[in-house]
């Protein structure tokens, strides 16, 4: 069984917590894309876990991780994840983790580059987290990036090195008038960090072709979301890799490989961290008791989440872009305490009203139109199943799960591991 995991809308939906639940049935869990730049939080009996590079399934002890090819990996920061999980009890030996050779690194220079490009946008920024994801993808596709594989042969390495960073000070200089990079230094970092983690590094390809042969089930993790996915999200507010589970087989480094399953994550409301359209956003008050509820502020930064009620256009979107076969909703309990419930059920654009999700300079112009559903006036929190929750928490997942066209599954409602229940 392959199954994959992906955010509905912008991220932050709450995937880290749906694969943490799920791990229990999987014996790998693969990340597919991405980098640093977004967080996975899961809460369990051991305590509460960031992680920003590693898979979601490291908190259960008879699970093997694997970082894919398709993910880009700042070295110093994961050396600083596995010594926090290990000071937690949790150590993770390459028994357990697996970093594939073809996984690209984010060097010193990639979130320099971020900070430069970002500063020289001014108004006009992506709001990128700066830890230097764009940079780094776009050497990869320039063919200049560095791999993991590569820190196996040092001597080679360091020559071809030598050429990138020539390359990559001639941009600092010339384009934004900052200093040269300094090539020792990035040895001297590549050395320090890259020397704790070579022992992981491994053919991950025939590793889980292996598995998948052998009939092991493999869960693989996406990170943010469809509505930022560099091909089919909000261009060009997206993250700069494939969000899609379409990708994830190839981003897992398993290309001939097909998903059995795909899971959506979507939240109960909207949230949405960084620059670029967001239809249904809430402001001043309305905004803060919604964003105070749910703990609205980004995983990986710290910066606070933009919200507002339910898209069911950006959310069928998302949905169908997923081939979702079915939906894991996450944080209902936030919503508690509603006597109403607003949902955006359509745009209007120039006068006309759409339930399709628009690009370009129409998202931009586009203005919800809201229906209201009754909220409930009582804790969910300790609900476990279906008929142990009120009427109108029921009525609001059926309408959201008619609405998007894909069954509802899973339902959250607290951040503990047990916190959630099945819908029938």
């Amino acid at each position: 069984m392959l199954t994959a995991i992906t955010g509905v809308n912008w991220g932050d939906e709450g995937k880290g917590r749906m694969v943490d639940l799920l791990s229990r049935d999987y014996e790998i869990v693969v990340r597919y894309q991405g980098g640093n730049n977004a967080g996975h939080t899961v809460v369990n009996e051991k305590g509460k876990f960031i992680l920003n590079l590693l898979p979601s399934g490291v908190l259960r002890e008879d699970v093997v991780n694997v970082m894919g090819p398709g993910m880009v990996v700042d070295l110093a920061h994961l050396c600083g994840e596995l010594d926090r999980l290990a000071q937690a009890g949790l150590p993770l030996g390459p028994d357990r983790l697996k970093i594939s050779d073809k996984a690209v690194i984010c060097l010193p220079y990639h979130p320099m580059q971020d900070c430069l490009e970002e500063d020289r946008l001014g108004d006009a920024k992506y709001g990128s987290t700066r830890r230097g994801i764009a940079p780094v993808y776009g050497d990869k596709y320039m063919k200049k990036a560095v791999r993991m594989g590569e820190l196996l042969e040092p001597e080679a390495l360091k020559e071809r090195l030598n050429g990138i960073v020539a390359w990559k000070s001639a941009t600092f200089t010339g384009v934004y008038g900052a200093q040269p990079v300094d090539f020792e230094a990035v040895w001297a970092w590549l050395e320090q960090y890259g020397s704790r983690l070579k022992p992981y590094v491994c053919d991950v390809s025939a590793y889980l072709d292996e598995a998948a042969g052998g009939g092991k089930d493999i869960l693989v993790e996406a990170q943010l979301g469809a509505v930022r996915d560099i091909e089919f999200g909000i261009y060009p507010y997206t993250s700069s890799s494939s969000t899609i589970s379409a990708y994830a087989p190839i981003g897992a480094g398993i290309p001939g490989r097909k998903l059995d399953r795909s899971i959506g994550v979507m939240k109960a409301y909207s949230t949405c961290v960084g620059e670029g359209p967001f239809t249904c956003e809430f402001f001043g008050e309305e905004a803060e008791k919604l964003r105070a509820a749910g703990g609205e502020y980004g995983a990986a930064t710290g910066r606070p989440r933009r919200v507002g009620p339910f898209d069911v256009v950006a959310s069928r979107y998302g949905a169908h872009m997923q081939g979702a076969d079915e939906i894991a909703l996450t944080k209902l309990d936030v919503l508690s305490g509603h006597e109403r419930l607003r949902v955006c059920v359509r745009y209007e654009i120039d006068g006309v009203q759409t339930d399709r999700f628009p690009t370009g300079a129409r998202l931009d112009r586009a203005k919800p139109v809201y229906e209201t559903l009754p909220g409930w006036m009582c804790d969910i929190s300790a609900c476990r199943s279906w008929e142990e929750l009120p009427q109108a928490a029921r009525d609001y997942i059926q309408a959201l799960e008619d609405a998007v066209g894909v069954p509802i599954r899973y339902v959250s409602v607290g951040a503990d591991r047990d916190a959630y229940l099945i819908k029938p």
